[in-house]
């Protein structure tokens, strides 16, 4: 353990369990991976850019690392296979939207983003079945943004609607597996910071001025979040909204 290795809390409420973080590298599945150690838990990281994999897991120290992209349903398939031992829960935060106006779609990257989505999330419940225990959680991440209708949102919004009840199912096929759904609003994370561009400081500065709660939604908070479904073995079958109100003021 080097100097900048944060402090672990062995008592903490994860600790003793394992958590597979697909997309663990960055944003979301990062700051997940920090607070599983930091609750005393051990972590799996999948990224798909092995450098920026690497600085995660020097920071982190976890139990394994594979770099893959996951929705390459073969490779993801091959790592559950190669997971040595039981892990208590999975999360999948790997994925962006896709926003496109009718008038300039190219069905062909439609039609290949809305089946990966759904893809990666059927392959993720469907090959770690025999490796979760039982009451652990198969976590997803989606979205709310996509809910209210708006000119480019066509395949974004019916991916934010499939995953509730993608979800909802799976916690039928997988019981006592748990499953459940975060559906973030804006998230201030190197994703936001790339759709965006010169646009990410305005952006949050119309949110701190109009969301009820008076800031930006952050990796951390979704984290939390993440961390308490893990604990809470009466969850399963839902989805959480975390948007910090966004969703009361319609944009």
């Amino acid at each position: 353990m080097n100097d900048s290795t944060p402090p672990y809390d062995a008592a903490g409420v994860l600790a003793g369990q394992t958590v597979v973080v697909i997309g663990g590298s960055a944003g979301m599945g990062l700051a997940t991976a920090r607070r599983v150690r930091a609750e005393g838990g051990q972590v799996v990281l999948t990224g798909r850019d092995p450098e920026r994999l690497q600085q995660a897991a020097r920071e982190l120290q976890p139990a394994g690392t594979a770099a893959f992209d996951a929705t390459d349903t073969d490779r993801l398939e091959r790592f559950f296979r190669e997971l040595s031992g039981p892990v208590d829960h999975v999360i999948l935060t790997a994925g962006r939207p896709f926003y496109m106006p009718l008038s300039k779609m190219d069905l062909a990257e439609a039609r290949r983003h809305f089946t990966e989505r759904m893809t990666m999330n059927l392959a993720v419940a469907l090959c770690s079945r025999e490796k979760v225990r039982p009451a652990g959680t198969v976590l997803f991440i989606g979205g709310t943004g996509a809910r209210r209708p708006a000119v480019g949102l066509s395949v974004t919004a019916a991916m934010t609607a499939a995953l509730p009840a993608l979800t909802a199912n799976l916690a039928l096929e997988l019981a006592p597996i748990r499953v459940n759904l975060i559906a973030a609003g804006f998230v201030d994370t190197p994703l936001s910071a790339s759709l965006l561009g010169d646009q990410l400081e305005a952006r949050r500065e119309e949110l701190r001025a109009s969301l009820p709660i008076g800031r930006v939604v952050g990796a951390d908070d979704v984290a939390s979040l993440a961390a308490h479904i893990m604990c809470n073995d009466a969850l399963t079958g839902a989805t959480y909204d975390i948007d910090g109100g966004q969703q009361l003021l319609g944009h």
